[in-house]
């Protein structure tokens, strides 16, 4: 009877140790694909990049806090929730990377249509505060109101306006059309300041 107890004690640690030893070797063989599809959503949030942070700043936030789960599941040695999990949200975190693609399209093409307006609109009335200051400049006596000094600051502020429209246009030259805008926007509000100054009353429309 104790030769009977001490095998059935044996068996029992024997089969305990062999059901761990098929755990650890189950996780061993989960670990290397866990890590693999980490990874893989890894680069795609990061081909995502700056685009999807700047057009999609929600989406991209959620598509960073399932990264953050996903990696805490694997530190934590769940591979069997990684290896479940991965697939769906690599292929969210891809379509993050071809949404903020289309996103930016749509904005660009939104700002260049903005640029197009703004690029025709401004010569016209910086040539028209032009051929105002000239027509004063020549002028033997000033209209009421005008004074010497506030023409010299009319031809001023006209030199200051070229300059930042030629500003404005170098920064869509360069791809930078937000920032073109912002400059030409400045300079709607300095053609208007002007332009109530000399009586115009055809001062550019500020842009949307």
């Amino acid at each position: 009877m104790k030769i009977t107890t001490l095998s059935t004690a044996r068996l029992g640690k024997l089969l305990v140790a062999f059901t761990a030893g098929l755990v650890l070797a189950a996780c061993a063989n989960q670990m290397e694909p866990a890590k693999k599809m980490v990874g893989e959503v890894e680069s795609a949030v990061t081909a995502a990049g700056a685009d999807a942070q700047k057009y999609l700043p929600e989406q991209t936030a959620a598509v960073n806090q399932k990264l953050a789960d996903l990696k805490a599941a694997f530190d934590k040695q769940d591979y069997k929730t990684v290896i479940t999990t991965a697939p769906g949200l690599l292929t969210e975190a891809k379509g993050l990377a071809e949404s903020a693609a289309a996103k930016k399209k749509e904005v660009m093409e939104a700002l260049g249509a903005q640029w197009t307006t703004v690029a025709t609109t401004l010569p016209e009335a910086i040539a028209g505060i032009e051929a105002k200051v000239t027509s004063l400049a020549a002028s033997k006596k000033l209209p009421k109101g005008m004074t010497k000094e506030g023409l010299a600051t009319a031809k001023s502020g006209l030199a200051d306006i070229k300059t930042a429209f030629d500003e404005a246009k170098t920064a869509f030259g360069s791809g930078d059309v937000q920032g073109a805008l912002d400059k030409a926007k400045g300079v709607q509000a300095k053609i208007a300041e002007i332009s109530a100054q000399l009586g115009l009353t055809d001062g550019a429309k500020p842009a949307a």
